[in-house]
């Protein structure tokens, strides 16, 4: 045991159980099915797009996000926020406000926009924060309802009318190193978990029609953890595993009690998610330590490290998930893109990515991984003081017709080709917008959404002029 499990604190209230309701192909929430990034949408995408091709439409909402879209039914939402150092810097940090914005998919336009007071105070748009933003949660929805999570600002759950049904606060703490969270929520039948990590340092799992704590798992681990957990069925009952400095950690999710624990990636924070295929878990990280990718069998108790690590290896990824289809991990880190092998770890390809013209041929970036930190020493609750600097790759790659889409920020978006070999389709970018393309793509019936600071672009194959909407512009 390395990261510090004995610190695990449940609070456990009553709970009763309720089957949310699926939807086909939408994407419901960060990285779409069970954040696999992998999408079931049968329909053709583009391989090429632009300004004037491919292009259905593209709104400005009121402000920037990181956040990913989310798309449920002709529905597409996305966060963003406005008032202060919204792209264009100044204004009061009194002023900042998180919106919530629904739009019409066949048209582009507005339906609703919800906008809240951010709950003060707030950290400063500076340093490290300002690459992280006040819209980085990525929202959730089980058809019916979306929930978001805006940090200090809480935990918010609408109808899709734009009506608010609740709210609840899950921690303000300020973050001392300036970096705000990141993880998004996430449902699992009838609870909201939110990793609530700078606010709290701790898990959180909410009744999803009122709001109500139902448990609250606190660990110092989670102050360094942005990526978002996931669900996994290990044939007996589903685990909630979560990536934290040097561990994984499974949890029940109807309880919030710990499962197992197993030595993972030599690193004092984790900044990407976990992802999971055929009852193993996957990551690839980097930063102080060194980083590198591990695979865990789950279905363990206590610690597994010697009976469920498959493999370890020394690639490095930087913030974006890895991608799983067909017996190999995709990633991309540095303006390289990566596949290895699932079974063992070895790697497959490593080759650097075309960059656009546009984009003057630079695909290296410097992005600091921050320095090294104690684990969990010196009375810390933070567990290190490492970085999650991730250069040019913030956003993950997922997988959709045959094709791994992934942007960077910069606004260079690639499509490479599934398999064992590399093989780069494309690279497109929309030259007008100079936004930070951070936001995970998604998909949905034949159509790609785009996130690109404050624009938002939906790409299709399907014949019709594109269409610009400004935010103000609201549908009928």
């Amino acid at each position: 045991m390395q990261a510090g499990w004995r610190w695990l604190m449940v609070v456990a209230f009553s709970v009763a159980v309720a089957t949310p309701k699926v939807w086909g192909d939408d994407w419901l929430r960060f990285r779409g099915p069970n954040g696999s990034g992998v999408s079931t949408d049968k329909q053709p995408l583009p391989t090429e797009w632009s300004d004037s091709k491919n292009l259905k439409w593209k709104i400005e909402l009121p402000g920037p996000g990181n956040s990913s879209p989310i798309v449920v039914g002709d529905r597409v939402f996305a966060t963003c926020w406005s008032g202060y150092s919204d792209g264009n810097g100044g204004g009061r940090l009194e002023d900042l406000k998180r919106h919530l914005v629904c739009i019409d998919r066949k048209t582009g336009k507005t339906l609703w926009d919800k906008s809240l007071d951010a709950v003060l105070p707030e950290d400063n748009f500076r340093g490290m924060f300002a690459e992280n933003g006040y819209a980085t949660h990525t929202p959730v929805s089980d058809g019916e309802r979306v929930y978001v999570f805006y940090g200090k600002s809480g935990v918010h759950a609408y109808d899709m009318d734009g009506n608010q049904l609740w709210d609840v606060n899950v921690g303000t703490e300020l973050d001392r190193r300036g970096w705000g969270s990141a993880s998004s929520p996430i449902l699992f039948e009838n609870l909201v978990i939110v990793t609530a990590s700078v606010e709290n340092h701790s898990i959180v799992a909410l009744d999803k029609k009122t709001g109500k704590k139902i448990w609250e798992q606190e660990a110092d681990g989670f102050g360094s953890t942005w990526g978002t957990p996931v669900l996994v069925d290990n044939g007996k009952l589903t685990e909630l595993v979560i990536g934290v400095p040097y561990e994984f950690w499974s949890l029940n999710p109807k309880t919030g009690k710990l499962l197992w624990y197993c030595d993972a990636i030599n690193s004092n924070s984790m900044c990407s998610s976990v992802v999971a295929a055929d009852g193993v878990v996957y990551a690839v990280e980097s930063g102080p330590g060194g980083g590198g990718g591990v695979a865990v069998k789950v279905g363990g108790k206590g610690n597994v490290t010697d009976s469920h690590r498959i493999w370890t290896n020394r690639d490095r990824s930087r913030v974006g998930t890895p991608v799983i289809q067909d017996g190999v991990m995709y990633y991309i880190s540095s303006g390289i893109a990566y596949a290895a092998d699932i079974k063992t770890g070895e790697q497959i390809y490593r080759e650097r990515l075309r960059s656009s013209s546009s984009s003057n041929g630079n695909n290296n970036d410097n992005g600091n991984d921050g320095e090294r930190g104690s684990r969990f020493g010196g009375g810390s609750r933070f567990g290190g003081g490492g970085g999650r600097g991730g250069g040019q790759d913030y956003s993950s790659p997922i997988i959709a017709d045959g094709k791994i889409f992934y942007a960077r920020r910069n606004g260079d978006v690639y499509v490479l080709k599934v398999g064992r070999k590399f093989e780069q389709l494309a690279v497109n970018k929309f030259e007008s917008s100079d936004g930070d393309f951070s936001g995970t793509p998604a998909v949905s019936d034949g159509e790609l959404f785009i996130r690109g600071g404050k624009m938002l672009y939906c790409v299709t194959q399907k014949d019709g002029d594109t269409k610009e909407v400004k935010s103000e512009e609201k549908a009928e």
